[in-house]
């Protein structure tokens, strides 16, 4: 076991890291290792491909959290103050939308203000309803506002070879699937690892003292960038082969053993 001695800045993932699939709820024990990083002078930071509006599963932990990176990174910030807003090109907005017409799949449509899908099928509502518990969704709701606001990600629902034909055409854009049916599309820059890095100069913390825990493909820069990765024992192995420590899933107390294991807080 190391010990950390000074204050580090933990970054959590939220789905498969701090929150069940099979529960979607926060374990008792990730809850109880939190309030005790706390108490111990570290700071914890949310990092997810969620857009804001659809953090609504952290109610347990929320009075803990001292900022956010939502849209896997495309929108961050800390109280009332914006650590940035990286917004996807114009036409490489065209570009997504018309294939997603022309090849007839599912997108999510996440801008500044608005949650929307363009073209749904059934996909969207079993997945985000059912797997991810996602209640505020709907997936029949206009979709045009959205396009008169800054876009900063798309989820569009399609294998990963139509992915590869896709990002070829937008290279303006980066990809980071978590989830076997659908990836989400970024700005380039706009990554988990790139807004670790913006949110440790905001706060005034070195990079080097950040611990980021998470699961899936759109965690790896993060995973990378920070002074320790950490994957959960359900990780994609990508993800655990990139990562300094391996610990056990959400589902075994992982956020809790990992914490203590790397000296965070009291075994």
């Amino acid at each position: 076991m190391s010990t950390v001695a000074e204050p580090h800045a933990l970054f959590f993932d939220i789905d498969g890291t701090l929150v069940s699939f099979a529960t979607h709820q926060i374990p008792p024990s990730t809850v109880f290792a939190l309030t005790q990083a706390k108490a111990c002078g570290h700071r914890v930071y949310i990092a997810t491909g969620r857009p804001v509006s659809i953090i609504t599963n952290l109610g347990a932990i929320e009075h803990l959290i001292d900022g956010y990176i939502t849209t896997n990174g495309a929108y961050c910030f800390v109280g009332s103050d914006v650590v940035c807003c990286n917004a996807i090109d114009q036409a490489d907005v065209q570009t997504v939308l018309a294939d997603a017409a022309a090849c007839d799949y599912s997108c999510i449509v996440a801008s500044e203000h608005h949650f929307v899908v363009y073209n749904p099928h059934d996909d969207v509502e079993r997945i985000f309803r059912h797997d991810l518990a996602v209640e505020n969704l709907d997936p029949h709701a206009p979709w045009q506002p959205a396009l008169q606001e800054r876009i900063l990600q798309f989820s569009p629902f399609f294998t990963r070879e139509h992915e590869a034909q896709l990002m070829a055409r937008i290279p303006n854009c980066v990809s980071g699937r978590w989830h076997p049916e659908f990836t989400d599309i970024t700005a380039r820059g706009a990554d988990k690892g790139h807004a670790l890095l913006l949110m440790a100069r905001h706060e005034g913390f070195s990079p080097q003292h950040t611990v980021a825990f998470g699961d899936g493909g759109n965690d790896l820069t993060m995973i990378c960038q920070a002074g320790i990765g950490v994957a959960m024992g359900n990780a994609l192995d990508p993800v655990k082969q990139q990562a300094r420590h391996v610990t056990t899933s959400v589902d075994e107390d992982g956020v809790l053993r990992a914490l203590r294991h790397l000296g965070i807080i009291p075994s």
